[in-house]
């Protein structure tokens, strides 16, 4: 729900009561029975300042501290405490002013969900997570992320969670024996591992590199043709426990004797862009040098062909900002890259969605992290795709722990300026 602060302050200064109930136009939304007593009367009681609700059918996830991001799923009806609101001194934007709002009033005020069905909506937006999931780097909504990125870092600065540009050194090392390792954990992906695996072994480089394959426990044909491989270069690595997600696998490769210095992901589904892609993610990594590097990849179909939004290189992420942007985001981009000497100070959490974001934030808390901007990964979307539709129960988990994440990193941050 975007307002300008115009439109926002029409509406505060022309409130006939102490409880705005604010919804969005793009849904046709049905209330409940007692719905604008319920939410009014859960402000009053509580002294919240921002109060929503789940709607029928569509459960919805409680706000934490690290539930600072712009699309946070209110859904489509919210009320505000017009008295706080009218306080708190939001700034001038063209869409942003209630999520300045909320950051405001977050920061003085609970902000609370009711789980209760109070209403029934209708869905504007019918496409899969997995497509909505990069509204946010489409260069068309550029001006609008601008935006939003401003209101977020005050919002930062404001609660003490803000990090300047400064940033602890990487030893400078010169590699003995393997420099990098392309690290692919896969579980029943035999349609697409060999087009992932020709590709690293297609890289020019002019630094020995190994592939790590982390199997975790394939039924479907994968582990076959792993072990049919002859090329040495491949680690292949069946992990002793059964109870590992993607990060668990990361870590099963990491702290292997076989890891290089730099270790360098690639999805199962994936492929790099071409046959310099390697050396061109290792080349930035020794330059800065960086304790990570994050690459722009490029969305395609199985035939490789782009499809919208094409070419994702989070260019919001600057320098100056880079510790602190991502806070406001899902995630960091891909491919990732990482000094094995940070990252094993450091671990994967044993999940299957979030562990690379869990890490990357910890890294940013203190060490620089370098950018690729071109593309270096062609990212192939396709039924199989863990997160091509996510049924909501599985994305308002996800979804609650990114949150968490964000929730544990701003305590962090705070705790150690």
């Amino acid at each position: 729900m975007n307002l300008s602060t115009a439109e926002l302050r029409e509406l505060l200064d022309g409130a006939p009561s102490d409880v705005l109930v604010l919804t969005d136009p793009f849904f046709q939304v049905t209330p409940g029975q007692r719905m604008m007593p319920r939410m009014t009367q859960a402000i009053a009681d509580s002294g919240a300042a921002f109060v929503y609700a789940d709607a029928t059918d569509h459960p919805r996830i409680h706000y934490q501290p690290g539930s600072i991001r712009d699309n946070f799923d209110f859904g489509p009806v919210v009320a505000i405490s017009v008295p706080a609101a009218r306080e708190a001194a939001i700034g001038e934007w063209k869409w942003g002013a209630l999520y300045d709002l909320r950051l405001r009033l977050s920061e003085h005020y609970p902000v609370m969900r009711i789980p209760e069905p109070l209403y029934s909506a209708s869905v504007p937006d019918a496409r899969p997570a997995g497509e909505k999931q990069f509204d946010y780097v489409d260069p068309r909504n550029r001006d609008y992320q601008i935006e939003m990125e401003r209101i977020a870092t005050a919002h930062l600065q404001r609660i003490g969670a803000w990090l300047e540009p400064s940033f602890r050194s990487v030893p400078r090392e010169t590699a003995a024996g393997i420099a990098a390792s392309v690290v692919i954990p896969v579980r029943n992906r035999a349609g697409t591992i060999r087009d992932a695996v020709a590709s690293v072994f297609s890289q020019k480089a002019s630094f020995p590199f190994n592939l790590i394959v982390v199997d975790n426990h394939s039924t479907d044909g994968t582990t076959e043709f792993l072990r049919g491989i002859r090329d040495p270069r491949l680690v292949h690595i069946i992990p002793e426990r059964t109870d590992l997600g993607i990060g668990g696998c990361w870590n099963e490769a990491i702290y292997s004797e076989s890891c290089g210095k730099y270790a360098v992901q690639l999805d199962s589904d994936d492929i790099y862009r071409d046959d310099l892609a390697l050396a061109r993610i290792v080349d930035e990594l020794e330059r800065g040098p960086y304790a990570m590097v994050v690459g722009s990849y490029t969305m395609v179909n199985f035939k490789l062909e782009e499809i919208p939004p094409g070419l994702i290189d989070h260019r919001e992420w600057s320098r100056e900002n880079g510790r602190n942007n991502a806070l406001r985001i899902n995630g960091f981009g891909a491919p990732r890259a990482f000094d094995v000497s940070v990252l094993r100070g450091i671990g994967f959490p044993n999940t299957s969605y979030g562990e690379d974001y869990a890490v990357a934030l910890r890294i940013s808390r203190e060490y620089e992290i370098g950018r690729i901007y071109e593309s270096v990964y062609l990212c192939r979307r396709w039924e199989g795709n863990t997160d091509s539709a996510l049924p909501l129960e599985t994305e308002n988990r996800y979804d609650a722990y990114k949150d968490w994440i964000r929730t544990n990193e701003i305590r962090a941050r705070q705790r150690h300026r």
